[in-house]
């Protein structure tokens, strides 16, 4: 067989394919439109790289802290803070900006700094702040719009961000919040720290379990019609072409509707990238020019989906008898054989295997092995469902009218009904091992805050110099805040502070009223004035050593850069004994206290504030009620929202993504399931109108379309469950975590499968009530 006469038939076949009547077309366009949404979603998973590549360069590009050196005022350098918030749970990135020359760097995006008072801002926040729900937010940003920000300087389309003018930054320089920068950037001192094996392992299965689904919906589509294309095959027969001949055109049919479908998934793609740039997903949200396809991955992916469909038509014809006067389909096929079904999940597990007990600590996980494990495992998915419905349905019962006719139709064409829900099963099983891995795992990248969150809810920390004293009044009178504990703190030394060496021994200093310091100390008693030395902490070393009557000390002072005036503090001979106790911060440590009275004017310039704030957390929006607070005492403060662990940012970011992927997912198959649906319909229609000109009623029918269903999916999830806790179970001894099963997270994902299944099921029933009339018998 040489290639002139394989590119000949198909070429037939996709001539019929477009020249086969109001039949043929809708036939292609069914195929197209499956084949187009899988193609959609492929181009969009491989643009997916790109896009965090973009968004990560953005954000580098923009970094504005280099924590280098000192430098002076010049003509080239710009004083800028970090003003970052969050409303209602959305980051907001807020920079207070003062250039000091004309060749002040200019932040990505801008094209001149708004002068003191003005800003310019993101399209996302200005659209907020303009409506209803951004008054509060409003309130906090106290300066006139003049300019957005163009996509360079932004990372998402959705991002909130904004910068804002203002003056005298320069005395606020802290080498923390405040620094003056030359430009914008990384230093040439910073650098990217690399993922653990394990995070690489989670990347490489994420990308697996996504994209297996895509593959199957695909392989699936180019089988749309396959019933009444074999029968129409026959007629080819008729006229002289042998069986080979015959199952090329059908496969040359095939390709015409894959090659339809990647334009169709072209166009699909396009307009899901113009749709990406106005909606936001957990968080996430990207410009449509971030999403450019490799154009390697793209051209791999134009070839793959017309040869799967060539191989894929060419392997479902190998049991079907295509003769000149019909199609050997309604004997009663071969059963089909189980064990070399059972060979593909063994040997996932065999290239699983090797790298149980690795952990990450013996290296990275072999990617190869990885990636044919899992493909192998999920691969077993869509091989051993066939095989599971045609045993079960062959066993059903007698039952009601709904439920025989179900039963019958799965017993005739289990194959269809199996390939129906394999995306499903697939999908699951997929993200039942992904949801133990990521349960499995969080514990490692979950660090412990030492934080009592049910004993402080916020923590506003001020700028240094700032009266905390008052601001904790101002925050008590806030709406929703119950108590306000105010604390000021720095540094004692036996020498004089500079930015490049420190005293040799040092102790903590904490200022506040006497209620205040009862919050971090056990004190026989307290008045105005009193100064203490609280011992019991980690350390009491120097405690012991600087807290002696009469001993001078150094305040720390210094701004970060080497800056600060030098102020000594006499240690006086009236010093009470304490015990200290864990602190609002969960912090139990040694140090000298002292009360407001005991505190001069100098001291008090170099204290840092910090309000530690117990909250009615019943009242709407209290924590943007705090912030508002907060930003009206100091534009700079730092206001935090407590808990009692943090996660990994790189841990949350890659779950965070799995997420996004998982819904793009459940959107293509809810998509590509209710296409099928309506092709198995629209081949049933005339079937359905005798049964209904016979006397069934439409109700009957209806439930044997649901019967028809449920069983496969209810088989199909059974399956995924199995699979999904066997590729789980692997993965956990493979990074050497305990094995164990969220049965929530189990239990959300099938029933999430169902529901998708359930919801196609609805939207087909008016098509099906449509097709179910006496008229669908009249043939032209």
């Amino acid at each position: 067989m040489n290639a002139r006469q394989w590119s000949r038939d198909l070429g037939m076949g996709v001539r019929f394919a477009f020249t086969g009547g109001r039949e043929g077309w809708v036939r292609m366009l069914l195929t197209a439109v499956g084949v187009g949404l899988g193609v959609a979603l492929l181009l969009l998973t491989t643009a997916i790289p790109t896009a965090l590549a973009v968004r990560d360069q953005r954000n580098q590009d923009r970094l504005d802290y280099t924590y280098g050196p000192h430098r002076p005022k010049a003509a080239d350098t710009l004083v800028i803070s970090d003003a970052d918030s969050t409303f209602r749970g959305s980051d907001v990135r807020g920079r207070l900006v003062e250039p000091e020359g004309p060749r002040a760097p200019l932040a990505p995006g801008l094209t001149t700094y708004p002068a003191p008072g003005d800003m310019v801002v993101s399209p996302a926040l200005k659209r907020l702040l303009g409506s209803a729900d951004g008054k509060l937010l409003r309130e906090r940003l106290p300066y006139r719009i003049v300019g957005t920000i163009a996509e360079p300087g932004l990372i998402g389309s959705q991002e909130l961000a904004y910068y804002a003018g203002a003056k005298e930054l320069a005395p606020r320089i802290d080498g923390w919040r405040t620094a003056r920068i030359t430009h914008f950037g990384p230093s040439q001192s910073s650098r990217q720290d690399g993922l653990d094996p394990v995070l690489i392992l989670l990347v490489l299965v994420v990308f697996v379990v996504l994209l297996m689904p895509v593959a199957v919906f695909i392989a699936t589509a180019v089988r749309f019609g396959g019933e009444r294309r074999d029968r129409r095959l026959a007629a080819l027969r008729l006229v002289g072409s042998d069986s080979r001949m015959t199952r090329r055109i059908a496969a040359g049919e095939a390709l015409a509707g894959s090659l339809v479908g990647l334009v169709f998934g072209t166009v699909f793609f396009l307009l899901g990238r113009q749709l990406a740039g106005s909606v936001e997903v957990m968080g996430i949200s990207v410009f449509p020019s971030y999403l450019d396809p490799s154009p390697a991955l793209a051209a791999l992916a134009a070839i793959a989906v017309p040869t799967a469909a060539v191989l894929v038509t060419l392997f479902a014809l190998r049991g079907v008898v295509i003769e000149p006067l019909g199609v050997v389909r309604t004997a009663r096929p071969a059963r089909r054989r189980l064990w070399w079904r059972l060979l593909l999940p063994v040997g996932g597990l065999a290239c699983l295997a090797p790298m149980i007990g690795q952990g990450r600590n013996n290296g990275s996980f072999n990617e190869y092995l990885v990636i044919g494990g899992v493909l192998l495992l999920l691969v077993g998915v869509t091989t051993l469902l066939p095989w599971i419905v045609e045993a079960v349905v062959a066993r059903l019962g007698h039952g009601a009218p709904a439920w025989q006719l179900a039963v019958r139709r799965l017993q005739l064409s289990s194959g269809s009904a199996a390939r129906m829900v394999n995306g499903i099963a697939v999908a699951v099983a997929g993200a039942i091992a992904l949801q133990m891995l990521f349960a499995g795992v969080q514990g490692d990248y979950t660090k412990s805050t030492a934080r009592d969150a049910d004993r402080v809810q916020m923590q506003v920390n001020l700028s240094r110099g700032l009266p905390f004293g008052s601001a904790a009044q101002t925050f008590a009178a806030t709406k929703g805040v119950r108590e306000a504990t105010a604390l000021g703190s720095t540094e004692l030394g036996d020498g004089r502070w500079s930015a490049d060496k420190g005293p040799e021994h040092t102790v903590g200093l904490t200022v506040g009223t006497c209620a205040a310091l009862r919050t971090v100390a056990d004190l026989p008693s307290c008045r105005d004035g009193d100064v203490f030395a609280a011992k019991g902490g980690e350390r009491d070393t120097d405690v012991d050593t600087l807290a002696r009557p009469g001993r001078r000390l150094h305040l720390n002072t210094s701004d970060g850069t080497g800056g600060g005036p030098d102020v000594v503090w006499a240690v006086p001979h009236g010093l009470k004994q304490a015990r200290v106790i864990t602190g609002p911060d969960g912090v139990k440590e040694s140090g000298v206290l002292m009360t407001p009275a005991a505190v001069s004017g100098r001291m008090s310039s170099a204290l840092t504030g910090a309000v530690y704030l117990r909250l009615d957390e019943s009242v709407p929006d209290v924590h943007e009620y705090v912030r508002n607070t907060a930003a009206r005492i100091d534009p700079l403060a730092d206001a935090m929202v407590w808990s009692s662990t943090e996660l990994s940012h790189k841990f949350t970011s890659i779950r965070t993504g799995t997420s996004v992927g998982a819904i793009c997912v459940l959107a293509l198959i809810g998509a590509s399931l209710l296409v099928s649906q309506l092709e198995q319909l629209r081949e049933r229609r005339k079937l359905l109108s005798s049964l209904v000109a016979f006397g069934t009623r439409r109700r009957t029918l209806s439930m044997s379309v649901l019967w028809q269903t449920a069983i496969p999916i209810a088989l199909g999830l059974l399956l995924a469950s199995a699979v999904g806790l066997t590729l789980g179970t692997v993965l956990l001894k493979m990074v050497g975590a305990t094995v164990g099963v969220d049965w929530a997270s189990l239990l959300s994902m099938t029933g999430a499968g169902a529901a998708v299944v359930l919801t196609v099921t609805l939207l087909s029933l008016p098509p099906l009530v449509r097709m179910m009339r006496p008229e669908g018998l009249r043939t032209e």
